[in-house]
């Protein structure tokens, strides 16, 4: 049995997947994350590689999806908030560790890759992949191959500014990357706190649910979020026109926003009508280890 095996490398645990010819998947197992050791990382990934092969009985191709990117300027891990894993050759070291060719991708694009494969943007030519949560990671699939970059970048929409700031979002909050106003600011769990200006210290899912109960004040926070991502989406459109964007993350779960989105992002798209399709993450939680998988 031809076998791919996808390996996401997550701050908080590590997952390994095998899936068969067809996409079916065949095995699953999950350890926690040795954070801030970076040995103990690598081993980690190659003894759930071992049990993947032991169970299957055969020796599978190995996609491993991570926080970051490898820098094709010095072939290190870079941007990556598993800080551990900064400044070292990780696939590299994966593959002298399992003995066998390894791909790597950022987990925004493995993401992307799933769902373009065999998930919510399947048969689309270009797919635009977003992963709404802690932060706001992209990655772009064209005709089925992930899209990289010369820097290894593509996709990254978050750390662009916000379009069309109002005045209550000029310049915007600080962002991690040192920069004021960037889009993940504001799409974030964190972003959509910020704009429940209730207070209250509600989570982002109690502010979601709030808003379907009918709070007022919830409610105004999701139509505020619900424009911010539009005006967001409508650059990404502006400049790649996808046939499809794809929400993945804990904020994809918002109902809302698939009809909301679409209706607004038509005052900012520069075009007579707007027939890229948004759609919600088949795979969920899934869908990065799955595109691990599919990376061969």
């Amino acid at each position: 049995m031809s076998v791919r095996i996808g390996v996401d490398l997550g701050g908080t645990k590590i997952e390994a997947v095998a899936l068969d010819a067809g996409g079916v998947e065949r095995f699953r197992r999950r350890v926690d994350t040795p954070r801030g050791d970076y040995a103990g990382t690598i081993q980690a990934v190659v003894d759930l590689v071992a049990a993947v092969d032991r169970e299957m009985r055969t020796r599978g191709s190995v996609g491993v999806g991570m926080p970051g990117t490898i820098s094709p300027a010095t072939g290190l891990v870079k941007n990556a908030n598993s800080t551990w894993l900064i400044g070292h050759p990780l696939h590299l070291d994966l593959e002298a560790a399992l003995g066998r060719p390894v791909r790597v991708a950022n987990d925004a694009n493995c993401f992307a890759l799933s769902e373009a494969t065999d998930g919510a943007g399947a048969g689309a030519r270009v797919v635009f992949g977003v992963i709404l949560g802690t932060g706001t990671g992209g990655g772009i699939v064209v005709d089925g191959q992930v899209l990289v970059g010369p820097n290894a970048v593509a996709g990254e929409w978050g750390h662009n500014a916000l379009p069309w700031p109002d005045r209550t979002e000029w310049p915007g909050p600080p962002c991690y990357c040192g920069r004021r106003g960037c889009i993940e600011t504001f799409l974030s769990g964190a972003g959509l706190q910020l704009a429940y200006e209730k207070g209250g210290g509600l989570t982002a899912r109690e502010i979601a649910d709030a808003a379907e109960n009918g709070h007022a004040g919830a409610v105004e926070a999701i139509e505020t979020y619900a424009r911010r991502l539009a005006k967001s989406l409508a650059t990404v459109i502006n400049l790649l026109d996808p046939d499809a964007i794809v929400l993945g993350g804990g904020l994809s779960n918002i109902g809302s926003l698939y009809r909301r989105v679409p209706e607004i992002w038509t005052d900012w798209v520069f075009s007579d009508r707007v027939d890229t399709r948004l759609a919600r993450a088949v795979h969920g939680d899934s869908s990065g280890v799955r595109g691990a998988a599919w990376l061969w």
